[in-house]
């Protein structure tokens, strides 16, 4: 396995760790790392993704605020036209620099109640806080930021469900349709006006 500061999505903060109220800028691309999304929405592997934004130091850990622009691919779920688009959101990270009593085998109160607080957007850093590797903050708030049903645009008609017409090009498109719960009514009806006539 390669060393952290080998790795294309590690961004070096030694500079700014441990110096409460520096701040780093960052703008730069990093490739989309893997099992972002399926085969209906997603992010191809390799694919750069930017992000924006800056590292600000704080007491106890780094603050990562930033934007992150991703090329998501998609199909929409009613007309299943592809979709390809770039994709923006907002990221707010805590990058915490590791306590010693991380170490000791019994923690204590404070930290079993900061254990049960911590925020889902944690990320570590690494040799001693020189370095911040942002692969895991990419996957996740983009996993989390795809929409589940992508479509192509909010007002998409669909698909026509009888024969698969695309109903944005064909909006007056309509089958004339007979309940074939009544066939039988029909045909009772038919052999009637017969006999009659006859």
């Amino acid at each position: 396995m390669p060393h952290i500061e080998n790795s294309p999505w590690t961004v070096p903060v030694a500079q700014v760790a441990s110096r409460p109220g520096q701040s780093k800028q960052i703008d730069a691309d990093f490739p989309a790392p893997s099992g972002i999304g399926d085969e209906v929405i997603g992010v191809k592997e390799g694919e750069p993704v930017h992000v924006n934004g800056s590292f600000d130091s704080i007491v106890d850990g780094l603050i990562l605020n930033a934007s992150i622009n991703a090329p998501v691919h998609a199909e929409c779920t009613r007309c299943l036209k592809p979709i390809k688009r770039d994709w923006t959101t907002h990221v707010t990270a805590f990058f915490p620099y590791k306590d010693e009593r991380d170490n000791r085998n019994q923690p204590d109160e404070v930290d079993i109640i900061a254990g049960e607080e911590e925020s889902e957007d944690t990320y570590p850093l690494f040799d001693n806080g020189a370095f911040a590797n942002l692969e895991a903050l990419l996957r996740d708030t983009l996993v989390d930021e795809l929409p589940l049903q992508p479509l192509c645009r909010e007002d998409c008609r669909g698909l026509c469900s009888q024969c698969g017409v695309d109903l944005n090009e064909n909006p007056d498109h309509v089958h004339e349709t007979t309940d074939i719960r009544f066939a039988g009514l029909a045909d009772l009806k038919a052999k009637l006006e017969s006999e009659q006539q006859g």
